[in-house]
């Protein structure tokens, strides 16, 4: 199927672009594998995000940002891309369902949560390990979890476990909580939380779902296991760009290297949001970068019909 600009990923960048592509008079397609919103729609409450003094719930906002994208009738289409070949002037997107073709491409396929990689972590997924406390915290209630990383989303996402699990205890590689301060002032008379900073994960056990956590202290090398019934891992994330492995620069975490246009080493396409090579990922900027995305993604089909 034939388009004017196709954008993979559905999350803040993804929408944004495609609202600003649709309004401009473009025929645009947006292909995302899972749910619209991406990772913001796993996120509890939002509270940085401008226009909601009061914070707003994760799902809302990429509910309004799906529904807004939809009044300018673009077509968002549940399917996962699974190679883009660059065939100038067009691209060839092959997905799990169909082929797609267009002479302009925006990658927004954002990050997916980092593994740790240790023992009982991928043997006990969805039996007490989990990513996401939204969608997993609820069977928690009156349990003690453990929370692994204490920056913003590990302090953000262990808060809102809070509300169900009776006990959550901490776990933090580094001596100290990386997390905003207003995300640490919520712990401070919180007595049913426990921090264990300057140790590492080394695995979590059980045999048909998760028992406890063994951790390891980095200044003596000394074990300590804690019983738990969950495990919410937050270390980080690992970008998704296995689409456009071999087609375009990537640096050496795997993230889209792009020039100040947005747009990568291959000409008429360009990556926007958290799967860019950066520094700062957050749902503001990928909104921003979606906007410079769509418009210069716009000026290059433009110029192709002069």
């Amino acid at each position: 199927m034939a388009h004017d600009i196709i954008i993979v990923g559905a999350g803040p960048a993804g929408l944004t672009a495609s609202i600003y592509a649709a309004r401009a008079g473009m025929d645009v397609v947006v292909l995302e594998k899972s749910m619209p919103g991406g990772y913001v729609a796993l996120t509890d409450i939002i509270e940085n995000y401008p226009g909601f003094p009061d914070g707003i719930k994760g799902i809302e906002l990429a509910e309004k940002m799906k529904k807004q994208a939809l009044r300018f009738e673009v077509d968002i289409v549940g399917t996962e891309v699974k190679k883009i070949e660059a065939s100038p002037p067009t691209f060839q997107v092959q997905t799990s369902s169909q082929p797609y073709a267009a002479p302009a491409v925006i990658i927004a396929t954002g990050t997916s949560p980092r593994k740790l990689l240790i023992p009982g972590e991928e043997e006990l997924r969805g039996r007490g390990v989990s990513y996401c406390a939204t969608c997993d915290g609820p069977l928690f209630k009156d349990r003690k979890v453990a929370v692994i990383g204490c920056g913003n989303s590990g302090l953000q996402e262990g808060h809102f476990l809070l509300n169900f699990a009776k006990d959550v205890v901490f776990v933090e590689y580094l001596t100290r909580i990386t997390a905003d301060k207003v995300l640490q002032n919520k712990f401070e008379h919180e007595d049913r939380a426990r921090f264990i900073l300057g140790a590492m994960l080394v695995s979590i056990n059980g045999k048909d779902k998760v028992e406890s956590i063994t951790v390891k202290k980095r200044s003596d090398n000394s074990e300590e296991t804690v019983a738990v019934d969950g495990v919410f891992i937050f270390v980080g994330t690992t970008p998704a760009s296995e689409c456009v492995q071999g087609i375009v620069e990537l640096d050496k975490h795997g993230f889209v290297v792009t020039n100040q246009d947005l747009e990568t080493s291959v000409k008429g396409l360009y990556a926007a949001g958290d799967i860019r090579a950066k520094h700062i990922r957050q749902v503001v900027t990928a909104c921003g970068e979606g906007t410079e995305a769509a418009i210069n993604a716009y000026h290059y089909v433009e110029s192709l019909h002069v």
